[in-house]
């Protein structure tokens, strides 16, 4: 029996930490008291020496002393900031206006706005809340399928996991070993087109079922021009690309020029300024429609946070450390120039991010005392030759991992994924071959899962904190409306699944959506470095006599 247990130490500790999670207990408790129990059968079988277990204190001061997790609670403070001054009202309410009687058209905004959110927040839970508590009652009102409504809305929110500055992208980038810099510019993309399918999809919905998403009705039109037609928008379009495009054009150029970071911050201060004070200045002249200017006074503020925030990181000038730092200032200053920044709402955000934080440690140092058992035991080298002996190279490894990262998003959240699979994962992609920032987003894609498919979804658990669950009266048109079920929106979580998961095959199919980030910065070719030592002329010595000593 002894000798059975030393030769499979490794996966009966794996397996009796399955069964504690599964028995419901918390994750970080579950981790730290295995790695614990686990840590004293193996001093007792003598796998290790007692005093295996002093480098734990230096493994969990060692999480309090990492820079890269600060961003966390700077990019959870900047998003609660943003999300409870009510920029996500702002922006719900002008977006859908903005799309007006086109079918679908709510459902558009909400998908859009939850991009914006994704990139101004990095939260889940607050983008899901938010556009939960404002569009859902507005797209009942007006008829939307319950399915396709609270689908969308959830879907939309999990875009918060994937668009940077995702908090799950620094938590895969400090467990993976790479820059967080990185992770962002290769998750970019696949977060951009994720947003697309899932428009897409609801393209197809109004196109096969009109009566699912109906438009706006004429009458629900509030900005109008005199004379009753709609102005244009060309001017906010142009904003918004030029902006996006700055971003990228300074991405590509400034980290060749080797741009200072007070400088290039400057730079894009007085940028952002001199496009406000422009807006500013054709809003007073008249030459914009009523729409164009309310969409230019919801959509420039969050926009230049952005363009700050992720231009400075992207650019590679700020760590993500700094650019949360400025994020969150930035929110404040937002949330003060709107006139909504109050002690209650500071305290509320400063409330919510330290229990966050809180969370997202102990989950770590349960973490840690997990990992250094199962380190001691070898259970890393038992992982990495099970994953690497598997068929199919590269292609079988990615296949494995992503069927078994989604079953486990059944039964785990992200950041139980992310501190347990994903140091155990790395090593064994990177024996392979495979670039740990590529896997890294393909990971980061299929966990979005974990907050949509049933059971445990908690972006499904938020959206049902604030869907209605009895009939209700409607404050605007005064009808009885039906409540909505949690059937209703496991159902209309499902198409979004979907998606997710053909998500992550395009990513794995069409890497270069990811691994672009190798081509910024400087090009040099090795060849031509030429390393010169000059010489150093040493005064003689002479061994004939011994040395003085005074």
């Amino acid at each position: 029996m002894t000798a059975f247990l030393i030769h499979n130490m490794a996966p009966i500790m794996f397996a009796a930490l399955v069964v504690f999670l599964l028995l419901g207990y918390p994750a970080a408790f579950a981790l730290a008291a295995n790695g614990l129990l686990f840590g004293i059968i193996g001093i007792e079988l003598g796998l290790f020496p007692p005093d295996f277990l002093q480098a734990l204190p230096e493994r969990v001061f060692g999480i309090m002393s990492n820079d890269v997790l600060l961003a966390i609670p700077f990019f959870t403070f900047m998003g609660l900031v943003l999300e409870r001054s009510g920029m996500a009202e702002d922006l719900l309410d002008t977006i859908g206006q903005l799309f007006g009687t086109v079918r679908g058209g709510l459902a558009y905004a909400v998908i859009f706005v939850g991009a914006l959110l994704a990139a101004t927040t990095g939260v889940v839970a607050a983008s899901v809340i938010s556009m939960g508590l404002i569009s859902l009652p507005i797209m009942l009102r007006y008829g939307y399928d319950r399915r396709v409504a609270t689908g969308v809305i959830a879907a939309s929110g999990t875009l918060a996991q994937i668009i940077p500055p995702s908090l799950v992208l620094i938590v895969m980038a400090d467990q993976l070993g790479r820059s967080v810099g990185d992770m962002y510019e290769g998750a970019f993309i696949p977060g951009l087109v994720l947003s697309a399918f899932y428009a897409g999809y609801i393209f197809l919905v109004t196109v096969f079922y009109p009566t699912a998403a109906p438009g706006l009705p004429p009458d629900a039109i509030i900005y109008r021009e005199p004379g009753g037609r709609r102005g244009g928008i060309s001017l906010a379009a142009v904003v918004a690309i030029s902006t996006v495009a700055s971003i990228w054009y300074m991405r590509t150029t400034a980290v060749r020029a080797g741009a200072d970071f007070v400088v290039l911050t400057m730079a894009l201060t007085v940028s952002t300024a001199f496009v406000i004070a422009m807006l500013n200045r054709l809003l007073r002249l008249g030459l914009l429609s009523r729409i164009a200017e309310q969409v230019v006074f919801v959509m420039v503020p969050p926009l230049a946070l952005i363009f700050l925030v992720l231009g400075t990181i992207f650019v590679g000038v700020a760590t993500p450390t700094e650019g949360g730092a400025m994020g969150a200032t930035g929110a404040l200053v937002l949330a003060m120039m709107k006139r909504r920044l109050t002690f209650d709402l500071t305290r509320q955000a400063i409330e919510s991010t330290a229990k966050l934080s809180a969370f997202v440690v102990f989950i770590l140092i349960g973490a840690r005392v997990f990992s250094l058992t199962f380190y001691g035991v070898d259970g890393h080298k038992w992982v990495e030759e099970m994953l690497v002996a598997l068929p199919g190279g590269q292609a079988g490894f990615l296949v494995f991992v992503n069927v078994f990262v989604f079953i486990l998003a059944f039964f785990l959240d992200f950041f139980e994924i992310a501190f347990i699979m994903i140091p155990l994962l790395g090593p064994a992609a990177e024996r392979i071959g495979i670039d740990l920032i590529w896997f890294g987003v393909i990971l980061a894609v299929n966990m979005q899962t974990s907050f949509m498919h049933p059971p445990f979804g908690f972006a499904l658990f938020y959206l049902r904190s604030v869907a209605p669950r009895t009939r209700f009266l409607d404050r605007i048109t005064g009808r009885q409306m039906e409540p909505v079920t949690t059937g209703q929106i496991y159902w209309g979580a499902v198409p979004f699944v979907v998606i997710q998961c053909i998500m992550v095959g395009l990513v794995i199919a069409f890497p270069a959506m990811v691994t672009h980030y190798k081509d910024t910065g400087p090009k040099v070719d090795p060849a031509s470095i030429n390393i010169e030592i000059p010489q150093i002329e040493l005064p003689p010595i002479d061994l004939s006599e011994p040395p003085k000593i005074q």
